[in-house]
């Protein structure tokens, strides 16, 4: 029987070892930097960034923009992002259309071209983040995505895909992509920050 202190040490070297795996990769690591471009062009010429996700990943999604609209690092201005996770949008248009529509209703309604769709799944295949990617893209708003799996339907709808590498289970995955959504805040921060000097 595995003890619980054994089970604390195998989780600890999985987020470790994925984690190491994102440290070596710079494929990923570009990307990271690529999607982080795009975001700050978009918020240079007036745009925002809306994002989405199910379960953990709409957790993530809020805690992306907050940490935007927010505070993040430093003192400045406020940067428009807001995650599409209001619940009273979501039951209304799960009710009324089907829970595959929450997202990219609301994109519809809000979203312009030349804004950013953060559209997080960490299989790649969540039916309404996919549904988003897919009406982004008639609307002209540019795709970032940030998923566990390579070459699956959120990559081939994306941008700027970032697959990290979390291993067998979604939460190791969602692990890294809390660091990844970190990193994308740091350097647009530290992006729209150096356009004003």
């Amino acid at each position: 029987m595995i003890s619980q202190l054994d089970t604390v040490k195998t989780a600890l070297a999985e987020a470790k070892e994925a984690l190491d795996n994102l440290l070596v990769n710079e494929n990923v690591q570009q990307e990271i930097v690529r999607a982080a471009q795009v975001m700050i062009e978009s918020l240079k010429h007036g745009g925002k960034i809306l994002s989405c996700g199910n379960g953990g990943s709409l957790c993530d999604s809020m805690h992306f923009a907050e940490e935007l609209s927010g505070r993040f690092r430093l003192d400045r201005d406020p940067i428009g992002a807001v995650s599409m996770s209001d619940p009273s949008h979501m039951s209304c248009v799960g009710n009324d259309y089907g829970y595959e529509e929450v997202f990219s209703r609301y994109l519809k309604a809000v979203g312009r071209k030349g804004d950013v769709l953060l559209a997080i799944t960490t299989s790649g295949t969540s039916k309404n983040v996919v549904r988003a990617a897919e009406e982004a893209r008639k609307l002209g708003i540019k795709v970032v995505a940030l998923t566990g799996k390579p070459d699956s339907q959120i990559c081939r709808l994306a941008d700027v895909a970032v697959v990290t590498p979390g291993g067998r289970f979604a939460d190791r995955v969602q692990e890294l992509h809390i660091k990844v959504i970190h990193i994308l805040i740091e350097l647009i921060e530290g992006g729209l920050a150096s356009a004003k000097n």
